[in-house]
């Protein structure tokens, strides 16, 4: 089996790794995605980060991969002048906003360093890609219709990076303007990022969907990450180059 889903992390993960066989690549990789979990669920109060968060575990004595989670947070934080932030308003945290994309980056490492350069990672809609597909075509991604999610608006192709969208539209108002947290985030009602890894595309998509309107812009002036932006009365406005990933 080449394709196959599991729920983990509280999100269907589809792995779909042509020509992988009877290898195990599968289950390795999904092993790794409940590690993750384990380690920074904030629904387990056994996980790295509730412990943290508890008192249970000092700064001193966190592993590397929650080092490096913080670190990247913090540099977010800076970056975005404060639209990304996983500090909640007790002090406690929510890494959720750099795990997944840090999760799937990570699998899809495990997955080349096993020796497979075509795949796609599928997370929760956010999605990894390398080489090319069963049929040896370039993989192309949908983008989806935040008013009827069965409908593709864009399909596009990714071209080895990685795809991300943030947006209410699903899961409600789990994204807010950390400057202003009682504020409903007007406007935007979706925003699809490319950007050179998953996890680039997933930091920068959640930032600019906390800035509403604002956030195409700011992806704009980014190098190398292109954006499309779904607004609550249907339009749609896109980068520059977000037209070189669309398929014609």
């Amino acid at each position: 089996m080449t394709v196959e889903t599991r729920l983990i992390m509280g999100m269907p993960i589809t792995l779909d790794i042509p020509n992988s066989g009877h290898t195990g690549i599968h289950e390795r990789v999904f092993d790794f995605f409940t590690d993750v979990d384990i380690r920074f669920s904030p629904f387990r109060p056994d996980s790295e980060v509730s412990r943290f968060n508890a008192g249970e575990v000092g700064e001193s004595a966190l592993s590397s991969q929650m080092r490096d989670v913080l670190e990247i947070a913090h540099r977010m934080r800076e970056f975005t002048d404060g639209y990304f932030d996983i500090r909640r308003n007790d002090g406690t945290i929510d890494p959720s906003g750099v795990v997944k994309g840090w999760a799937i980056l990570g699998a899809a490492q495990l997955i080349e360093r096993e020796g497979f350069a075509d795949f796609c990672i599928d997370a929760g809609g956010d999605i990894q890609v390398g080489g090319r597909d069963a049929s040896r075509q370039e993989w192309s991604i949908g983008i989806r219709n935040p008013f009827a999610p069965q409908e593709i608006v864009k399909a596009v192709k990714p071209r080895g990076q990685g795809v991300a969208t943030s947006g209410n539209y699903i899961r409600g108002d789990h994204i807010y303007d950390p400057h202003d947290r009682a504020r409903r985030i007007e406007g935007p009602v979706s925003i699809t990022v490319i950007g050179r890894d998953v996890l680039v595309a997933d930091l920068h998509a959640t930032a600019a969907f906390a800035m509403g309107d604002a956030g195409i812009y700011y992806i704009e002036d980014l190098e190398g990450v292109e954006a499309y932006q779904i607004h609550r009365d249907g339009t749609a406005v896109q980068t520059t180059g977000f037209k070189e990933f669309v398929f014609s």
